[in-house]
């Protein structure tokens, strides 16, 4: 029982971990689209971020500066995404997707071009990077049976951008739902033409939220390339934005619920090594894939209306014509 009760912490504390990008970039996703803009770009600007956060890291040694670029580079893709759809009024989803594509291939490109190893950047040493907290009592929480091993594997030892993640969520609550830029933020993605009425500039207020997601991918991609890993390697995000922007719509773009989503199918990729390669009764061994896959069936599953009934911005999607 005690050997079980660890392995679920253990489960519980690699759940944490990766739904950590997911948490940023899903909160990045809920300012962007409820505001009105579709954001699939989720996915280049986590990867961009990554990739700057790990080359200004190991050029610079400095990972304050390698988090603080990565967000700038998040930044710069989400402006990108604006001026192709909010200036332009062009097409959002075509607009996510060749930002995906070009963060896919520009990383590559410059990271061959600066490091010659095949879109990598070098090892960090554990010094340049954002390492494990360890709280204070944590040797004192020890003697104490359940609430210590708690306390040392889900509370304590998580790196700073964990704990950022985590505060996002009642952050990204706070300011929907509690300022007067998040009631605009709402009703911009609802009604633009009552916000534009008010003389408040609706293209101003998508470009804020833009930048604010943008700002979050870019904290994510941080933690994939000098927290959670050690470098960049090509491709890192591994579809991790497109999970995210299932954990929006699973979420009804909702913080609190969209957490959830996040933990959820954090916990489902994080079961999958514990149960790789044990047959089950009855069904045998469940297929890694499967459980990869899940978080997107039951996105389709959702969208579908068999498990409920999402309620998208009413204006998502749609440029705004004065």
């Amino acid at each position: 029982m005690a050997d079980f009760l660890y392995q679920l912490l253990l489960t519980f504390d690699a759940t944490l971990r990766i739904a950590t990008p997911l948490m940023l970039c899903a909160m990045a996703g809920i300012f962007s689209e409820r505001s009105g803009i579709v954001d699939i770009s989720l996915e280049g600007k986590l990867l961009s971020g990554a990739f700057i956060a790990a080359t200004v890291t190991a050029l610079t040694g400095n990972a304050w500066l390698g988090l603080g670029c990565a967000m700038l580079a998040g930044i710069t893709m989400s402006l990108i995404h604006g001026f192709a759809c909010i200036t332009h009024k062009g097409d959002q989803v075509v607009s996510g997707v060749a930002i995906n594509i070009l963060a896919s291939g520009l990383t590559i490109v410059l990271g061959i071009a600066l490091f010659k190893r095949g879109g990598q950047t070098p090892s960090l040493p554990k010094e340049d990077r954002f390492t494990p907290i360890e709280w204070w009592g944590i040797e004192m929480m020890d003697s104490v049976p359940v609430l210590g091993s708690i306390y040392r594997q889900l509370i304590s030892g998580h790196n700073l951008l964990v704990y950022v993640a985590l505060l996002t969520i009642p952050l990204t609550a706070f300011i929907l739902y509690k300022t007067r830029f998040g009631l605009r933020l709402r009703a911009v993605g609802e009604v633009p033409k009552a916000v534009d009425s008010a003389g408040i500039s609706v293209t101003w207020l998508r470009y804020r939220a833009l930048i604010l997601g943008g700002a979050l991918c870019g904290i994510a991609g941080a933690y994939l390339s000098i927290a959670q890993g050690g470098n960049f390697v090509k491709e890192m995000s591994a579809g991790k934005g497109y999970i995210a922007l299932a954990a929006v719509i699973f979420g009804n773009w909702k913080p609190l619920t969209a957490f959830f989503a996040c933990l959820m199918f954090g916990f489902l990729e994080a079961s999958t090594a514990r149960i790789e390669g044990i047959e089950f009764w009855l069904i045998g061994e469940i297929p890694s894939q499967l459980m990869q896959a899940i978080p997107y069936i039951l996105t389709v599953l959702l969208l579908a209306g068999f498990i409920g009934k999402p309620k998208p911005p009413a204006a998502i999607g749609q440029p705004y014509h004065k």
